[in-house]
């Protein structure tokens, strides 16, 4: 890892850039297989899985008989260990639930919102190296607790055609409607314009590599919602000589794991535990199936030492990591002023697997800077809140005269007679 010591704030922007493309790198790419997908459906589609995937397919939707024949697949330990994921993440997201907000704004005018589920949405769900079925637990339990009627998923095969049991059998424990194996840019194209297998739905959500996510960003431009741009995983961690730095070291790696493309950052006012992570990493990536992936995520990572806290959350919050994990004396300071940060773990016994996996929290989070201003995935993310408003004889009588001066200050005269023709016809009783 690259070791940064009391970086100028004028530095912080290098110092803190992200090990990605642009999405100009890549959009032209996207742009044509978006327009492939459009045109010619399921044969574009198909093309670009013998292409990336390499495998040719006869067909993309997932049968009920693979669906069965990968539950019998799966150990009994594992699937009690989903069952535990899946009962905390439902407990978690159930009690995001709100009740119907009514008020009575002015005598005779009642105005209330309600809200209602998105009624089509698509999940994405990475395959490759690391088949995420526990974004399927992310995803579809809160799709299913929102009342979404139809919850596709889109997840790539393997040279065999085949998708990982665990897989099939987790997105057929949360209800979802359609799977299909298709993966990649290809994937985000059928979702939004629909092919003749693939269905359009109205809200894609789901992790994926840039490629994914500048499909995601571009598929705004064809009137399909995203949850966020969500792309490499990212972890920031904050230490101080409280932490345990085997601990510090072994959350460092599980990020570093996912992609070459991830990164990782330590920020700490010790030097000397700066060393001892710096040690403990080299110590336990030998021992990683995925060190050569670990390891170039670890070249585009680094340890920054600052001289205080107030410094070291200042620079926290200009990065605005997905994943903030605080292990200081002084936690209540980070936790009570950090702004920009996808979702915090605090203490030496949080790691943040425990978010990836089973304590209750989403794991779908943006990435990138974005969690400057966008939320990680939550139910609100698959309900629409609609507003509602009744208005009695006495209502308008009340605020008639005001709609009428406001309309006819923005010169909308036919908006100042729908109020009008409602007064006069009271008035003339």
């Amino acid at each position: 890892m690259n070791k940064v010591y009391q970086p100028k704030r004028s530095d912080w922007a290098e110092v803190l850039k992200r090990p990605t493309q642009t999405v100009e790198d890549i959009e032209s790419i996207v742009q044509d297989i978006f327009k492939d997908v459009q045109q010619n459906g399921d044969k574009a589609v198909f093309k670009y899985t013998s292409k990336f995937d390499k495998v040719t397919l006869d067909s993309m939707q997932v049968t009920e008989k693979e669906i069965s024949n990968a539950a019998a697949l799966v150990s009994t330990p594992l699937k009690e260990a989903i069952s535990l994921a899946k009962s905390n993440i439902e407990s978690f997201h159930t009690a995001q639930q709100t009740r119907k907000v009514s008020i009575i704004t002015t005598t005779g005018v009642r105005c209330w919102q309600e809200k209602r589920a998105i009624e089509k949405v698509g999940l994405y769900i990475p395959g490759g190296t690391a088949p995420l079925f526990s974004s399927i637990l992310m995803l579809a339990v809160p799709a299913n607790i929102a009342g979404c009627k139809e919850i596709v998923l889109c997840t790539p095969p393997d040279q065999e055609g085949n998708i990982n049991p665990v897989i099939l059998y987790t997105a057929s424990l949360c209800g979802v409607t359609k799977i299909f194996k298709v993966g990649g840019i290809q994937a985000i194209a059928a979702m939004t314009f629909g092919t003749e297998t693939v269905p359009t739905v109205y809200k894609i959500f789901g992790p994926g590599n840039q490629f994914v996510t500048v499909a995601k960003q571009i598929a705004t431009k064809y009137g399909v919602a995203i949850d966020m741009p969500a792309g490499p995983s990212e972890l920031l961690v904050v230490a101080d000589d409280s932490a345990h730095a085997s601990f510090v070291a072994s959350d460092l790696l599980s990020q570093a794991e996912h992609g070459k493309d991830s990164q990782v950052i330590l920020v700490s006012t010790s030097k000397e535990l700066i060393d001892k992570v710096e040690q403990e990493i080299e110590k336990q990536l030998p021992l990683l199936p995925r060190k050569d992936i670990a390891a170039t995520a670890i070249d585009n990572s680094k340890l920054i030492y600052v001289e205080n806290d107030e410094i070291a959350l200042a620079l926290i919050n200009e990065y605005g990591p997905e994943h903030f994990i605080v292990c200081v004396d002084n936690e209540d300071f980070y936790i009570d002023n950090i702004v920009n940060a996808g979702s915090v773990f605090i203490g030496n016994y949080t790691p943040e697997s425990a978010g990836d996996y089973a304590s209750g929290t989403n794991h779908t989070l943006p990435t990138n800077g974005y969690a400057k201003q966008y939320s990680g995935v939550n139910l609100d993310s698959y309900l629409k809140s609609m507003t509602f408003q009744k208005i009695t004889k006495e209502g308008i009588q009340n605020i008639g005269e005001a709609i009428e001066l406001m309309a006819e200050a923005e010169g909308l005269q036919a908006h100042k007679n729908a109020v009008t023709l409602r007064l006069d016809s009271l008035n003339n009783k």
